[in-house]
């Protein structure tokens, strides 16, 4: 079973609630709309302008094309051409590399140029979403994003993907992360409904199984996220640069959310195919949530989640990210649709009420990225507020089931209403 009857008064339930996170969603759509450029999308500041020196960046061009897909799913005008606007950058313009194939981290000719499984990830994502939502070219991006990801990335030996190449996909990266091969599995997800195909689903089960099933070096479901090329822990990488965006030292409780939510979405979209289900998704993902709460929320004394813990469960880097609430209220709202357990209502309420005193700007809009020691709005690690991706799921994952996925589950329930 991957949903049960939740008890009377649940949120989830609620008409006014889901009144206000329509509200805050298209909240959320129309600043972020502003962050078009000609040859795709860029980071917003903190008042909703684009830069005059702004460019365009494979990261923002995804994210925004996938989210804007999801808003005309929904029925939000005005967005389609935004969708159609990022994929034919994706597909026609500077990000894309004309002659090696693949993607490029930004649309600025500058050496040297990488290619990264993380930022192939969203880009099967935002091509998948984009087929939902009808796009022109869309059809041809995602084909063009699955043979790439077949050719380069995905490791049949591993059941994982490799990390990063240079330009011609020479030189791969003698690294294994955990927050590209995460980002996959959410993209394998999505491409399973697109293509129908089932083995995506079983790929998702392979990165699953060898990012939070096998490593038993992890304390107390504390998810490791550095590897080298033979998948052996890196437990002090990056112990000199501790608030790196993507790669930061120690274990990032933000990760553990989103690995639980995505192994309840992955148990779901398998026994939706009549796969396998193995138990210990779920358990898994119960002990990710607890583990994440237990020693991230008021780690410090203060109020909030914190950004990195080292392998003591000590807080490293305290700054609160949006994105790690956000991912903590959409799994603590699959945990309780899978579970109906009064504790997961209790976070998820708990999780909204913070990020509606801390992190929604009404003023300027959007959410603030990041808060400091004192909660109060900081750029330490990120500046400006660029990102709609975790926000927006945030607030149209707790209203669907937990399969299929979230564009394909957005199309189905206006169909069906």
């Amino acid at each position: 079973m991957d949903s049960i009857a939740l008890a009377p008064g649940s949120w989830l339930d609620a008409p006014v609630h889901h009144a206000w996170l329509d509200t805050e969603g298209l909240r959320l759509v129309t600043f972020a709309k502003a962050s078009r450029l000609p040859d795709g999308f860029g980071a917003l500041d903190a008042q909703g302008s684009l830069a005059p020196d702004a460019f365009a960046d494979t990261l923002n061009t995804t994210r925004m094309t996938h989210c804007f897909a999801l808003a005309h799913v929904q029925g939000i005008p005005g967005c389609l051409p935004l969708v159609e606007h990022g994929v034919a950058a994706l597909r026609d313009g500077p990000l894309r590399d004309a002659r090696h194939g693949g993607w490029f981290i930004d649309a600025q000719a500058r050496a040297p140029r990488t290619k990264t499984a993380y930022l192939h990830a969203f880009v099967a994502l935002a091509a998948s979403s984009a087929v939902v939502a009808g796009a022109v070219g869309a059809q041809a991006l995602l084909a063009e994003a699955i043979e790439v990801i077949d050719a380069h990335f995905w490791s049949e030996e591993e059941g994982a993907l490799r990390e990063s190449y240079h330009q011609d996909w020479s030189h791969g990266e003698a690294y294994r992360g955990a927050n590209s091969n995460m980002h996959a599995t959410e993209a394998f997800l999505a491409l399973a409904d697109v293509t129908a195909q089932p083995h995506w689903l079983d790929r998702a089960l392979r990165i699953a199984e060898r990012i939070i099933r096998d490593p038993a070096a992890a304390p107390d479901h504390a998810v490791i996220e550095h590897f080298d090329a033979a998948w052996q822990p890196l437990p002090d990488y990056n112990s000199d640069h501790p608030a790196d965006g993507f790669r930061p030292f120690g274990t990032t409780p933000g990760h553990a959310f989103e690995w639980a939510r995505l192994l309840l979405h992955l148990e779901a979209a398998r026994r939706r195919a009549g796969l396998s289900v193995p138990s210990w998704l779920v358990a898994s993902a119960r002990g990710l949530f607890a583990s994440a709460c237990r020693q991230a929320w008021h780690a410090d004394g203060a109020p909030g989640l914190v950004y990195t813990l080292d392998w003591q469960q000590r807080p490293v880097v305290r700054a609160r990210l949006h994105w790690t609430h956000a991912e903590a209220c959409a799994t603590a709202a699959a945990l309780l649709r899978r579970t109906g357990e009064r504790e997961y209502e209790q976070w998820y309420r708990r999780f909204w009420d913070f990020i509606d005193a801390h992190f929604i700007d009404r003023h300027a809009g959007s959410w603030h990225h990041e808060l400091d020691l004192q909660n109060r709005p900081g750029t330490s690690i990120w500046s400006g507020k660029p990102d709609l991706y975790h926000a927006y799921q945030a607030v149209l994952l707790p209203r669907l089931a937990l399969a299929p996925s979230l564009a394909t589950a957005l199309a189905r329930s206006n169909v069906t209403r």
